[in-house]
């Protein structure tokens, strides 16, 4: 449960700080360096059950009792957005995930686990779109604390705070967000689009896709090389050698997770449907230039 806290100069509140010994980062601070988030693959919201943790219709932080909404559709906010990073970073959320300050997620105090959330930025109107997978944020009158690519992609990251509007986007089930996909040097730009009702991809789509000469499915985009391991290895033991995968370092300094090259559009896109229906989200199309 993220309970980010920042420490006062006379009175260190050890328990507070440490989560009650579970973080050995007292304050938290922001990766070494500064990192680019330009090229990380956008979420595309889906329909997901709730998780097991995080949602019980009540708990408790530091005395304060809070309370889960039953539904996030229709939620609409506005208020102050702060950022976890270092300190959280490899500790598990409040519904078992890991958290990972290089993706695209965050932790609000009453959202279902998982909600998508459309988050944009009041001053400059960079928007992203996040998933709700933790609690937080605890500290003041935050409305939500937001991991640190989603504020460096919002471009708060090193001011610390920003006003912003957050709306949630709620597919139902059978539903999907259908995104268009454009490539340019290994890069995927996925477009929104409104949601549609999810289908197998039509003669039309496929035409397009076979035009654009699609090769790969890219399946994750990691700052550690160990991670993009892991969900290469998740992809071995539910295909086993039917699937060609490659996680190698690109020139953005991601761990990318490919499947294949793909020589024919229908394969590519029946593959992309295997790959949903195995719970490996929503594989981005992509070119692989030479």
């Amino acid at each position: 449960m993220s309970t980010r806290h920042v420490l006062g100069q006379d009175d260190i509140d050890y328990d507070k700080a440490s989560g009650g010994g579970r973080y050995s980062i007292l304050q938290d601070h922001a990766p070494t360096g500064d990192i680019k988030v330009d090229h990380l693959p956008d979420l595309v919201p889906k329909w997901e059950p709730k998780s097991r943790g995080g949602n019980k219709s009540s708990y408790e932080v530091w005395g304060k009792t809070y309370r889960v909404m039953d539904s996030a559709e229709g939620y609409v906010a506005e208020g102050t957005a702060s950022w976890y990073g270092n300190k959280f970073h490899g500790h598990k959320t409040s519904n078992g995930e890991i958290y990972d300050m290089y993706s695209f997620s965050a932790a609000h105090k009453s959202l279902p686990l998982p909600t998508y959330l459309k988050v944009t930025n009041l001053e400059n109107q960079r928007s992203v779109i996040v998933r709700v997978n933790d609690r937080g944020a605890f500290h003041g009158d935050r409305l939500i604390d937001l991991s640190y690519a989603a504020a460096a992609r919002l471009g708060y990251h090193k001011k610390g705070l920003a006003r912003v509007r957050i709306e949630a986007i709620t597919p139902a089930q059978g539903q999907t967000y259908n995104p268009n996909t454009t490539v340019v040097n290994n890069t995927a730009n996925v477009v929104q689009t409104p949601l549609a009702k999810a289908s197998a991809p039509s003669s039309a789509n496929v035409t397009a896709s076979s035009d654009l000469n699609f090769t790969h499915l890219q399946l994750g985009a990691f700052s550690s090389e160990e991670s993009a391991e892991r969900l290469k290895q998740k992809l071995f033991e539910a295909f086993d050698t039917s699937i060609k995968i490659t996680a190698n370092k690109q020139d953005d300094g991601l761990y990318k997770v490919l499947v294949e090259p793909y020589d024919d559009a229908n394969e590519l896109s029946n593959w992309q449907e295997k790959l949903q229906q195995e719970g490996f989200g929503n594989p981005v199309r992509v070119i692989l230039l030479p």
